[in-house]
Parts: structure tokens; sequence; C-alpha cells
């Protein structure tokens, strides 16, 4: 250490100015910002290097999140009680340390289902693809514990359907039922990334959603409620590593100004599942290598519970070996990878810290366009949202459609001899279903499902 500082103490500091210099005259004439500079589609010019004299904030200021908490998550579908049960207590033997159960409807014995869970160990989620206010009476006796969170999205099953369960009013009454026994609300920003929203779209979308909740519930609750209410954010990460990064710790420093403005708990709770949008059927091992980054990012960008996706999720229906895989992707970069012996390891990155910074401000601008024009729920009704979504999704389709944006194997370097239509348990394009909707609902869309439909077409 001493060492070090007689050393560096012969070099004089470079300022930010001078580094550009230098990187100007090595470039014999080119310029700069068109060689070396690209913009983003949330409109982020990224720099070829970053300096800590660019920044007006504090660089050594500690962020919340832990990464030697996060927990290896098993997604089980409950088909069966007893078969979800045995698939949960043995996913657990093997390493998962939170369950994920995705419930479909009221007929659901929620004490069988977890029997022999220790729930003060294991982190359980409940998705549940209803709303039902007696069904959460199931919840009370166990949700004491601080490891229960039960998803009661409803304007997230809007935005998915078009539809709301019932009526809005029905639907904010149950919610509040729900909210009030369960003190959890939950945000579902992952259909808008699977969607096609760029970053910037996904965090502010995930702000005005949660403020419509927030200005519902603020004189429903009382200062101690405010302070214990649990809220979790369920996003899904793509692999743009750096900025999924920076995505998820932007959205910690927007919930905490948001939370702020109505007294609520700073605290929110991250799980976060790799994306659907960039995953293939073709050459699909490549999947495994893209949910391998996408964990890491989330990870390394504070996410409380990482719940892999199989690389075969969208075209196979569930299966040990797919699930066995996912799951040792997340314990491999826990135990041999050592993703959990940092704290924050993504603090005082200066490339880090600025995308952080530039989300967060470009998200909370249209965060406050958004409120400006009505609300949330006033934008869904005009279609704006939508709309929105829509030219991203189709900006980044033209990209891979140009091969500018790359999927190894699909876009790029495909296998001509890769037949992929007799392994198909799935329908794993768009479905469509006309039927009367509320709202134009957000569908999710795969970048290359045009691209595989003609392919399967020529398949022998």
């Amino acid at each position: 250490k001493i060492m070090s500082k007689l050393l560096f103490n012969d070099f004089n500091a470079v300022t930010s100015k001078q580094w550009k210099q230098k990187i100007q005259a090595d470039l014999k004439g080119a310029d700069y910002n068109d060689t070396l500079i690209w913009q983003t589609a949330e409109d982020i010019h990224v720099k070829p290097f970053y300096h800590a004299d660019e920044f007006n904030f504090d660089l050594n200021k500690i962020s919340n999140s832990k990464a030697t908490e996060w927990n290896i998550c098993q997604s089980i579908y409950v088909f069966d009680i007893n078969k979800s049960n045995k698939k949960a207590l043995q996913a657990i033997s093997k390493g998962a340390e939170s369950i994920k159960f995705i419930i479909p409807n009221e007929n659901t014995s929620i004490s069988n289902l977890i029997e022999n869970i220790d729930t003060n160990k294991t982190t359980l989620h409940f998705e549940l693809e209803f709303i039902s206010e007696e069904f959460i009476h199931q919840f009370v006796k166990i949700s004491n514990s601080k490891k229960i969170y039960v998803f009661n999205d409803i304007i997230g099953n809007l935005v998915k359907s078009g539809n709301w369960y019932k009526s809005l009013e029905d639907d904010h009454k149950k919610f509040d039922a729900i909210t009030d026994k369960l003190h959890t609300i939950s945000i579902d920003l992952g259909l808008y990334q699977n969607a096609g929203a760029n970053i910037v779209q996904q965090l502010a979308y995930a702000l005005a959603h949660t403020n419509e909740y927030l200005n519902h519930l603020d004189s429903k609750l009382n200062k101690e409620q405010k302070q214990t209410l649990k809220v979790v954010f369920n996003i899904a990460v793509g692999t743009n590593y750096f900025f999924e990064i920076a995505k998820l710790r932007a959205l910690r420093i927007l919930w905490k100004s948001l939370a702020n403005m109505y007294n609520m708990n700073e605290a929110c709770h991250l799980i976060v599942t790799p994306s659907k949008r960039n995953k293939t059927i073709y050459d699909y091992n490549t999947n495994l290598l893209r949910t391998t980054t996408e964990c890491m990012s989330a990870i390394l960008g504070g996410a409380n519970t990482v719940c892999n996706l199989a690389y075969d999720a969208i075209y196979h229906k569930d299966n040990e070996f797919g699930e066995r895989i996912a799951r040792n992707q997340l314990l491999i970069l826990k135990h041999e990878s050592y993703f959990d012996k940092v704290n924050n390891p993504s603090d005082g990155a200066y490339y880090i810290e600025s995308l952080t910074n530039q989300l967060a401000e470009k998200s909370l601008e249209l965060f406050k366009n958004i409120e400006a024009n009505g609300g949330f729920l006033n934008q869904l009704k005009e279609g704006t949202i939508q709309r929105k979504i829509k030219e991203s999704a189709a900006k980044e389709q033209q990209q891979f459609d140009e091969a500018k944006e790359i999927l190894l194997g699909s876009n790029i370097h495909p296998n001509p001899k890769d037949k992929i239509k007799q392994e198909l348990e799935l329908y794993t394009f768009v479905k469509i279903n006309q039927r009367k909707t509320l709202i134009e609902p957000i569908i999710e869309k795969r970048l290359a499902e045009k691209l595989e439909q003609e392919r399967l077409k020529k398949e022998d």
C-alpha cells in the first residue's frame, strides 16, 4: 500500500480533457464523435471512456442493495398441488433458495402446496392468475413471514389482457382488501421489456404504474402501514449487459424518490427473470449464454431474487432437464463464480454510474410527462403507452432484420441443417384471439419470430 502511494505520486493526474485530446490526436483526423460515440435507443451517447471529473455527485456513496443476499429462485406452474409440492421440495434440496408458484385458479390449497417447506428459510412468491379476496385468507396465517410475497397487480392484468378482472371498481375493492391483509403490492414491468419497450420507457412506466397504486392508497394507509408496505417489482432483463445493471440500480433510485413523496417504505424487492424477447428456437443452446449474462446483470444490478429462464422454455413444456440446467447456472454463479461475495459491486464504476444517472433522469422526465397528461391509466386508455412501445419495438425489429442487432444462430451465422419442427411442444409465436377489450393490450413478441416461421415452412 505504501509502495503504491509512492509509485503513483510520481505521476500527475490526467483530466478527461487531456484524455480526449490524446484520443483525438491518435484518430489522425477522424471525427471523435462519429468514430467513438454511439447512440442507444434510450438516446444515451456512450463514450469511449469515463472520468471521475465528469461527475457532479458523490461516487463513494454506497447503494443499499446487497449482492451477497440474492436468492436462487425456481418457478413452478401449479397444475397439480401434490406434484408441485414435491417439485418445490426437490428444487430446494438441489439448491433453490426461493420458489415462485404460478397459481392459475382458486382451487388450490396453499397449506398443501407449501407443506414441509420452511417458510423461515425459503422465500415464497405467489403469482395469481386471478384476483380473489377469499383466496387471500389462506395466506394470512403465513403472511407474517418477511419471506412471503403475493402478487396482486390488477393494472398489470389490465395491461396484459386489455381488461380488468371484472371492473375498475371491483378490482380496486379487492386490491384494497388484499393489500390490507398482506401489506404488499406488486408491479410487473417484465411485460414492457418483452413487448419491446426501451429501458427508459420500462423505468418510466414502472414508476407511473406504481404511482397509480400509491395515489389510490395514499389516503387509505396510516403512517405505520406506509412504512411496513412491501413493494415488489417483477423485472425482465435483456443482454445489454451494463445497461441492464444500470436499469435495476436506477429503478431503486426512482422508487426511493417516489416513496419519499408518499412517506412510504423506501425498500423494495426486485425479482428478476431473463427476457424472452431475444430467445430463439433455432440454435437454442445460445439461449444458455444469453440467460447467463442476463442473470449476471440481475445480480450485479442488485436483484433480491433471480428466477432463471430455462434455455428451452419458449418451445418445450416444463421439464426436469431444462429446469435443472437453469438452476445450475445460478448455482455456478453463486458458488463457483463468487457472485455473492461482494455487496454493491457496481458502485463507483464510472460507466455504470453514468448510465444509472442518465437512465434515472430520462425516466423521471418521461414519468413527469405521463403524469402531466393524465397519468398511466389515462394514457393506456388513450393508447399512448401502447403506441410508444410499438414504435420502440419496431425500431428494434428493424435493427434485427437488418442484422444490426445480432442474435447468433438466427440472423447471423444460422445453421441451415438445424431442424426444430419436431421439437416444438408449445406454440411459440404471438397468438391472436379476437375479443372485445377495454384497452389495447400490450403484447409480448420475440425478435426472431418472423424469421423462425419462415425457416419452419422450409423444413422437410
